[in-house]
């Protein structure tokens, strides 16, 4: 998972073998077909490139690559944001100066404040490589564990069998996990502590491996959780992401409620079971 080209090209065919010729707006080419998504020279066709420039682009073959054939490979594939900001991250150059990764991370102080006030509901604030830097006690609360600062919430939900055990949609909130590993990678892929993480998950979880192999990317983004808690019942929430324009790599993640809901009449008694200390918890400076 170096920076190289190979990760470029492999996201490319990812996403050619995912789009037909019928979603891409063209006929498809004669001949029998090896692929189920389009052929590299529609693709090629489809981007305005030579079917040579492609396949060098795809075999990791082509050093450089320009803003104008990123932008023609993002319109050809049909990517989202997300994706389209991932294919710049792969193409960038290696020697493109990135922000290491910082050994201790502290939480932003204005996310923190954030977090105080939203004491009704569960929070957790998270950092680079998936770090607990906060959360408050409805959180410990509702997951059933303490989740200290500089633990992983990336090694709660794939190592810890309460994760699968309490959260009910656990495969699709796992699938988006991994999704969101792979963008932060892209974004730095000279963090070589997140790169042995993402190793190490995917040779003992099978179903990171396979997701990881999917090829898909997102960024942190709202998605419900749905919590089978042993006492509460059955609790629903709204996953709500909030992020300051000057702590980009923290992410304050909500756990948010339809108003008059059960679990919005549950939360005040799960309040009331949690202990104090926990919210919101943050390194001792």
């Amino acid at each position: 998972m170096s920076h190289d080209r190979s990760a470029f090209g492999a996201f490319l065919r990812a996403r050619r073998d995912r789009l037909t010729p019928a979603q891409a707006g063209i006929d498809a080419f004669p001949g029998p077909r090896r692929v189920p998504g389009l052929r590299r020279e529609e693709l090629a066709v489809l981007a305005g490139l030579s079917t040579d420039h492609y396949s060098r682009l795809e075999q990791g073959r082509q050093a450089t690559v320009s803003e104008s054939v990123l932008a023609a490979l993002t319109r050809a594939l049909r990517l989202n944001e997300v994706e389209a900001a991932h294919l710049r991250d792969l193409a960038a150059p290696a020697t493109r100066p990135r922000r290491p990764a910082p050994e201790t991370q502290r939480p932003d102080p204005g996310l923190l404040r954030l977090a105080a006030t939203l004491d009704h509901v569960p929070v957790l604030l998270l950092g680079q490589r998936a770090e607990v830097l906060a959360h408050n006690a409805l959180l410990r609360a509702v997951l059933g564990r303490p989740l200290p600062p500089g633990s992983s919430f990336t090694d709660f939900l794939f190592r810890d069998p309460l994760a699968r055990e309490r959260i009910v949609n656990w495969a699709e909130f796992g699938a988006r996990s991994v999704a969101a590993m792979r963008m932060e990678v892209g974004r730095r892929p000279g963090d070589q502590r997140l790169i042995a993480a993402v190793h190490d998950l995917r040779r003992t979880d099978p179903d990171v491996a396979r997701w990881w192999d999917d090829h898909t990317v997102r960024d942190y983004a709202s998605v419900p959780k749905r919590i089978a808690h042993p006492e509460a019942g059955p609790l629903e929430f709204n996953i709500e992401i909030v992020t300051a324009p000057h702590a980009p790599d923290q992410h304050l993640i909500v756990y948010t409620v339809e108003p008059d809901s059960s679990t919005a009449r549950v939360l005040p008694i799960l309040a009331n079971w949690a202990t104090p200390e926990s919210a919101p918890t943050g390194p001792q400076h």
